[in-house]
């Protein structure tokens, strides 16, 4: 039989407690727990990506970066090991997501570096350029989203999960959006490929459901990191605005839920999360103060 994904030591509140960052939803025990796992996070120089690396290694998971940025990778490597201690492996690779034949070797790469299975893919590297209308839309711009944020995340899932059906174990936690359930204005081919990342991720968890492998989907409304200004083109006072008048989420809000969904039992199974803020109904209807 293949090793669970989970180890079966019990958390402290203490520990869960610091796990989590939120003392009011720690539990008493959280078990199985994370220890010697490995987790593989796309988009991890920064945002989601960044606070989500930094859990799992809290967690005593095993870490790989990827991202395209070498400098800001090595950057959160040195937080994962500060917050993992001695005990974790933290490797840090640059990789372009578009990268085809990069992508292609990866699993090689990685084998090389002394890594031989892995337990946890979270695919969050993705991101909106521009607000234009049909119409108005530049190719390059619709390429890059349709590249960036699903064929990238079907090729990356691919390769992990021919690893993951060999040790008959994993987990595939892909990262949807609002975007993913309702279309908006100037959002045509984001919301589009967000809504292609919420089918592929059920079909996917439908075609591997006698297998061990999970599947889940985390979807954020409203986030504050640098989507906006990426999505602005630049401009950070365009994208603040976003975010006036109320409390967006954070990458750790996001983070957490990405743990939570890995910290779950063998036989429970988060197909998806859908997480706003407080102030947020919908991509139009925002309590702003």
């Amino acid at each position: 039989m293949s090793k669970p994904l989970f180890n079966t030591t019990s958390l402290s509140v203490g520990y869960t407690a610091r796990l989590v960052g939120y003392p009011l939803i720690a539990y008493q025990y959280l078990e199985p727990c994370l220890l010697a796992s490995l987790a593989v996070i796309t988009g991890a120089s920064g945002g989601i990506g960044e606070a989500t690396a930094i859990l799992f290694a809290r967690a005593g998971c095993n870490v790989i970066l990827l991202a395209r940025r070498q400098e800001a990778l090595d950057e959160v490597a040195k937080k994962c090991r500060e917050e993992g201690g001695d005990n974790i492996k933290v490797l840090a690779k640059t990789l372009d997501v578009n990268d085809r034949d990069a992508v292609e070797r990866l699993i090689h790469e990685l084998k090389e570096n002394g890594f031989d299975t892995f337990d946890i893919l979270v695919n969050n590297a993705g991101g909106a350029v521009g607000k234009e209308q049909v119409g108005d839309l530049s190719l390059s711009d619709i390429d890059y989203m349709i590249s960036t944020n699903l064929v990238s995340l079907m090729q990356i899932s691919q390769v992990f999960v021919n690893e993951m059906k060999k040790a008959d174990i994993g987990h595939i936690i892909n990262i949807g959006s609002l975007a993913g359930r309702e279309a908006y204005v100037g959002g045509s081919v984001y919301c589009a490929v967000k809504h292609a990342v919420k089918a592929f991720t059920t079909s996917l968890m439908k075609e591997l459901v006698a297998t061990g492998i999970k599947v889940s989907e985390v979807a954020p409304g409203f986030v504050e990191t640098n989507f906006s200004v990426t999505r602005f083109r630049g401009d950070a006072d365009a994208a603040a605005k976003v975010y006036e008048g109320f409390t967006p989420l954070t990458a750790e809000d996001i983070a957490e839920e990405i743990v939570w969904c890995a910290l779950r039992p063998p036989h429970v199974q988060i197909a998806e999360l859908y997480v706003l803020p407080s102030a947020q109904a919908s991509a139009t209807i925002i309590a702003r103060k």
